[in-house]
């Protein structure tokens, strides 16, 4: 597939990252040379030095026989235009562009054919907002993401001693929760992946994947360490974007405390929320968090532009007291090497992003990706469409697909019933099937299987 990326920012070249890999023709378009030449020493890819919204820098970027263009720079008007050239001068068969403002988010029916033509818009702040929400929502979570329109769930749990399934085999967890609608799809231990059977034991420290219905998360977290208590006292650090939105998503429920370090600012978020304290300070300073009770606070999380604060705030929060701490991280190298340590759970806007993206690049009808391990591993839903001539998964049981290397079926929405899989669950057309991937090189073999061939026998 020939793509064009407009803007080679923290999103554009996660972008290029995970589908250079892909065996894709990638172009990016920035007009800070710097990022463009950073690019081009590490990954095989065409660069184009200009501006985005440019007919002519479209034009050489290849617009006239490309099959998609991602915009994504930080300006959302110049996405728009974008998207508005490419559709009008270059008939772009899909045009995705990154929108952040609320302003122009309220009024969605401007994005259609007639007046701003973009088939799919990606609000990084939004993605990241209800990303942490379900976090907060899922005491003991690492991360847990929406597969079928939020009917089944992918979460994921590090296992502790005290949870009772932990040193048990996993079939067991049938005895413990026999009427539970979850299924464990992967485990990671020590960094390795393994394909869980039901004498899989699960030990402390692992990494577990599981599949379940959003009523049956709790449940399952409780199998594999001790339960948390729900939270109620949040403290977020940063009024941007993605704090307001957050803090207005969680102040009906929790009480919920902002701190943010420019009066401007603080003025103005404090006129768009009802319930939440907004504090003018230093999300660092170590005596207004003893001031505003860290250590009776259930969940401390810093979101503001700057990494190095981000962590710095949240490393202190958790050492004075925070029950857990969490920090938006935009430097994918530092996602891993922070949440080994104080910091309990890392937020990756990149990696939360890339899989809106992802569904639709990839063959086949996939229409949700969910990135994992810094892109290492995936999560995708894919429909079964044909029948059992022209499919080869209709009609079969799992068992009997011939699933790559790592892959699960973890689950499967049909109509209105969630399935959880089992070996001779049969594949019946336009099922929505939920599948984990250890290794996503393995992608192009699964876009294969649910692919329609008209001579497929």
């Amino acid at each position: 597939m020939k793509i064009i990326i407009l803007g080679a920012g923290q999103v554009g070249s996660t972008v290029a990252t995970n589908l250079v890999k892909e065996d894709n023709d990638i172009t990016i378009v920035d007009h800070n040379a710097d990022l463009i030449h950073d690019l081009q020493d590490r990954m095989d890819i065409n660069t184009i030095h200009g501006y985005a919204s440019h007919p002519s820098i479209l034009e050489k970027a290849g617009a006239e026989d490309a099959d998609m263009v991602i915009a994504v720079t930080n300006s959302d008007e110049t996405n728009m235009v974008a998207c508005q050239i490419a559709h009008t001068l270059f008939h772009t068969p899909t045009k995705i562009a990154r929108v952040r403002s609320v302003e122009y988010l309220k009024y969605r029916s401007i994005f259609c054919q007639e007046a701003l033509p973009i088939d799919v818009l990606i609000s990084p702040e939004q993605i990241v907002t209800d990303y942490v929400q379900r976090l907060i929502e899922h005491p003991g979570a690492l991360q847990v993401l929406d597969f079928a329109d939020g009917r089944i769930r992918l979460a994921t749990v590090r296992a502790y001693y005290g949870g009772p399934l932990v040193g048990h085999e996993l079939q067991e967890l049938y005895d413990h929760l026999p009427h539970i609608q979850a299924r464990v799809a992967a485990i990671f231990r020590k960094g390795k992946a393994i394909i869980p059977k039901g004498t899989t034991i699960i030990e402390a420290e692992d990494e577990v994947f599981f599949v379940a219905t959003k009523h049956n998360i709790r449940a399952m977290i409780s199998e594999l360490r001790r339960i948390d208590r729900p939270y109620k006292r949040i403290i977020l650090a940063g009024g941007g974007n993605i704090g307001t939105r957050l803090a207005l998503a969680l102040e009906d429920k929790y009480q919920v405390k902002i701190i943010e370090r420019n009066t401007k600012k603080a003025h103005e978020v404090s006129e768009l929320l009802n319930k939440s304290l907004v504090l003018l300070g230093d999300a660092a300073d170590e005596d207004l968090l003893l001031e505003e009770n860290i250590e009776n606070t259930d969940i401390f999380c810093s979101l503001t532009n700057d990494d190095e604060a981000n962590i710095l705030s949240a490393m202190l929060a958790k050492n004075l007291g925070a029950r857990k701490a969490m920090s938006l991280i935009n430097r994918a190298s530092y996602v891993d090497l922070v949440q080994s340590g104080t910091i309990d759970i890392a937020i990756s806007p990149q990696q939360a992003t890339i899989g809106s993206i992802l569904a639709h690049v990839r063959r086949g009808d996939v229409v949700m990706v969910h990135s994992l391990r810094l892109g290492i591993a995936e999560a995708i839903e894919a429909i079964a469409h044909g029948d059992s001539t022209s499919s080869q998964v209709i009609g079969k049981t799992i068992e009997e697909i011939e699933l790559p290397a790592g892959t699960t079926i973890g689950a499967i929405a049909r109509d209105d019933e969630v399935l959880m899989a089992h070996h001779d669950t049969v594949i019946q057309p336009e099922d929505h099937v939920i599948l984990f991937l250890v290794d996503k090189q393995k992608i192009p073999e699964v876009e294969k299987l649910f692919q329609v061939g008209i001579t497929f026998m």
